[in-house]
């Protein structure tokens, strides 16, 4: 039990540290500058507007193909594939 409660005063410490930090510093928690805007084809970051690297090693894991487009396109084929049969 002594553990669990030493475990988390220490949790409870470091998020009362963040949260008076973003307080302070008054600014908006953001996402990363890359990540899915690598991914989506986009020239620029929604969130600062700085350039998106092209070559990503990101937008080659996927193939040039955002996964979320993928899903949509594999779902009309599939639901095209039955209207034909059925």
């Amino acid at each position: 039990m002594q553990t669990f409660i030493v475990a988390f005063g220490a949790f409870l410490i470091v998020v009362v540290g963040m949260a008076i930090g973003v307080m302070f510093k008054r600014k908006p928690i953001a996402g990363s500058c890359g990540g899915l805007n690598a991914i989506s084809d986009a020239d620029h970051c929604l969130i600062c507007g700085a350039s998106v690297d092209p070559d990503s090693p990101l937008k080659e894991r996927i193939h040039g193909e955002c996964p979320r487009k993928k899903a949509e396109r594999e779902k009309a084929e599939r639901e095209a594939a039955m209207a034909t049969q059925g």
